[in-house]
C-alpha cells in the first residue's frame, strides 16, 4: 500500500464513526439508549424501523446509504409539496377508476393534505445526492403517506397489509413519472418567490431612474469615455434586462407543467391501467390550477430534461443580468479619490481591518458570489442532463437540489441587494454633468456638421490641453455659438431615441 492509499484509507476509518453517527441521528436513534422498533422487511431482508417514525424500510436504508451532503430532501419544502400533490391525484385517479377502495383513497388524501400543508416535514430525511434516480425520496413518500394513512384509518404503523406504500399509495405509478412530475411542480412553485424578488428589484431600479432623467453623465465604451446619457437611463437598463428575465420565467411554466404521469418505469404504461395516464393529469390539472398536459410521447418524455435546461438557463440568465448591475455599481462607486466616484452605494460595514475610514461595496460583491454559485450550478445541470443513458435519465435529484437551491440563493440575493443597497444609492449629479461635459468624445456630435477628421482632431486637442470640446470647437469652427451650444448639448445629445425612463419617449 502506498503512503497515500494509507493516507485515504486511515480517512476512511476516521469518518466511520462519524457516518454511523450522522445516520443514526435522522433515523432518531441515539447510542446507547433503548429505542422502540418496528420490524420492517424488503427485497434485500429485515431491518429495524424506530418506532416514532412514519418511514419505513426503504427510508432507512437510504438514510445509511447516503450520508453525503447533509442536505436532506426537507431542505425543499416545495419539492415535498409537490409529491404529496401528485400522490393525492394518482389516488384521486385510482378511486375513479376502480383501482383503489374509496376509504383507502380518502385516508391517502387526507395523509397528503396533511404534507402539504406542512406537516410531517421531519420525515423526510433522505440526503439530496441519493442515488437512484429518487426511488429513495419516492419511496420515503410512500411511507410516510401510508404510515399516516394507516394512523387516520384506526391502524398502527407498519400494518401494510391495509394501506401498503407501494401496492396502494405508488398504485399505478413508477418513480420514474411521479418524481420528475414533483420537480417540475417544485420548481413552478419556487418561481413565484424569485419573479416576485425580480419585480421589487426591478421597481427600485426604475424608482432610481425616475430620479435621474434629467441627470445627465458620460456613457463609457471598454471602460473609456464614450457619449452622454441620463443616470436614468443607465439604471433602467438594469430595469429591462430584468423585465426580460421576468418574461422568461413566465415561458417556463407550460414547458415545466407537461408531466408523465402513467408512463410508469420507461414510458411504456406497464403496471397502470390505460386510463390512468389521463385520469392524473385532469386530477392534478384540477387541483394545482396549472396549464398541465401529458407528454405526447411518453417515452422520448422519460429522457427529456430540456425543461431542467430550459430552467437553469433562465436563473443564469438572470445571475448574468443581476453580475452585470452589481459590477456596474461597483465600478460607479469606485474611488472615491482615484476612481469614478459617480455614485455611492451605502455603507454597510467597515471595508478594511488596516486602512481607516475604508468602506467596500459589499453588497454588490455579496450578490457576484450568489451568481457565480449559480453559473456553477447550471454547468452541474447540463452534467447531469447529458449523462441519461438509454431509457432514463438517473440524476434528477442533483438537477432539481441545484436549481432550487440557485432559485432560493438569487430570490435572496435580489432582496438584499434591493434593500441594502439600490434604494439607498446617492448619485453624484456634478460629477456626471462634469464628466459628460469635459469628455472628448462629445465631439462625435460634430461629425455631421465638420466631419469626422476635424471632429477627432478637436477631441485630440482637448485631451492634449484639458479643454473641453466646446471651446475648442468655437476657435476652430465657423460654426455660430449657440448652435455650438445646441449640438453640444449633453442632455440633449442623450435623448437621440427619446428615451428616459420607464419606456417613457419624449421629443
Amino acid at each position: 500500500m502506498t503512503n497515500n492509499d494509507s493516507n485515504i484509507d486511515s480517512k476512511a476509518k476516521a469518518s466511520a464513526p462519524y457516518t454511523a453517527q450522522l445516520a443514526d441521528k435522522a433515523a432518531g436513534i441515539v447510542r446507547g439508549n433503548e429505542h422502540h422498533t418496528r420490524i420492517e422487511h424488503d427485497c434485500i431482508g429485515e431491518l429495524p424501523v424506530p418506532d416514532d417514525v412514519y418511514w419505513g424500510i426503504h427510508t432507512q436504508r437510504a438514510i445509511s446509504n447516503f450520508p453525503v451532503s447533509g442536505i436532506a430532501d426537507s431542505s425543499h419544502p416545495e419539492l415535498i409539496r409537490a409529491f404529496a400533490t401528485v400522490k393525492r391525484a394518482c389516488a384521486s385517479a385510482n378511486e375513479e377508476l376502480g383501482i383503489l377502495d374509496k376509504d383507502k383513497a380518502r385516508f391517502i388524501r387526507e395523509a397528503c393534505l396533511e404534507i402539504e400543508a406542512g406537516k410531517l416535514a421531519d420525515q423526510f430525511p433522505v440526503d439530496v445526492m441519493q442515488g437512484g434516480a429518487g426511488t429513495s425520496s419516492n419511496m420515503n413518500m410512500n411511507e410516510v403517506i401510508a404510515n399516516r394513512a394507516l394512523e387516520l384509518a384506526g391502524h398502527r404503523r407498519g400494518d401494510y397489509a391495509y394501506i401498503h406504500p407501494n401496492d396502494d399509495v405508488n398504485e399505478s405509478q413508477s418513480t420514474n413519472d411521479t418524481y420528475p412530475a414533483a420537480c417540475k411542480l417544485a420548481l413552478i412553485d419556487a418561481i413565484h418567490p424569485l419573479a416576485e424578488s425580480t419585480k421589487r428589484l426591478a421597481q427600485a431600479f426604475h424608482d432610481l431612474a425616475d430620479k435621474h432623467i434629467n441627470d445627465v453623465t458620460i456613457g463609457r465604451t471598454q471602460l473609456q469615455d464614450a457619449v452622454p446619457m441620463t443616470f436614468g437611463q443607465e439604471f433602467h437598463a438594469f430595469a429591462t434586462l430584468l423585465k426580460s428575465d421576468l418574461a422568461g420565467f413566465e415561458r417556463l411554466v407550460p414547458q415545466l407543467a407537461q408531466l408523465n404521469l402513467g408512463a410508469t418505469a420507461i414510458g411504456t404504461g406497464i403496471c397502470a391501467d390505460l386510463r390512468f395516464r389521463k385520469s392524473a393529469t385532469e386530477h392534478l390539472a384540477r387541483i394545482t390550477g396549472l396549464p398541465i398536459t401529458a407528454a405526447p410521447d411518453p417515452v422520448a418524455a422519460m429522457t427529456d430534461m430540456g425543461a431542467y435546461v430550459a430552467t437553469s438557463a433562465a436563473l443564469k440568465n438572470l445571475a448574468v443580468h443581476l453580475k452585470k448591475a452589481a459590477d456596474d455599481l461597483r465600478l460607479l462607486n469606485s474611488g472615491p479619490r482615484a476612481g469614478f466616484n459617480d455614485l455611492d452605494v451605502p455603507a454597510r460595514q467597515a471595508g478594511s481591518s488596516i486602512m481607516p475610514a475604508k468602506v467596500n461595496p459589499v453588497i454588490p460583491e455579496c450578490v457576484n458570489q450568489c451568481c457565480f454559485m449559480v453559473f456553477g450550478m447550471d454547468v452541474t445541470v447540463n452534467w447531469a442532463v447529458a449523462e441519461g443513458q438509454l431509457q432514463l435519465n438517473a440524476f434528477d435529484p442533483v438537477m432539481v437540489h441545484e436549481i432550487l437551491s440557485g432559485m432560493a440563493l438569487l430570490t435572496n440575493a435580489m432582496d438584499t441587494f434591493r434593500v441594502n443597497c439600490v434604494e439607498g444609492i446617492v448619485v453624484h449629479t456634478e460629477i456626471g454633468r462634469a464628466h459628460a461635459e469635459t469628455s472628448p468624445s462629445i465631439a462625435a456630435a460634430l461629425n455631421h456638421y465638420i466631419g469626422y477628421e476635424k471632429g477627432s482632431a478637436i477631441a485630440a486637442e482637448a485631451v492634449r490641453t484639458g479643454r473641453t470640446v466646446r471651446e475648442i470647437a468655437g476657435e476652430q469652427t465657423d460654426l455660430p455659438a449657440d448652435q455650438l451650444d445646441e449640438i453640444l448639448d449633453p442632455i440633449r445629445l442623450a435623448r437621440g431615441l427619446g428615451q428616459t425612463c420607464r419606456e417613457h419617449q419624449e421629443a
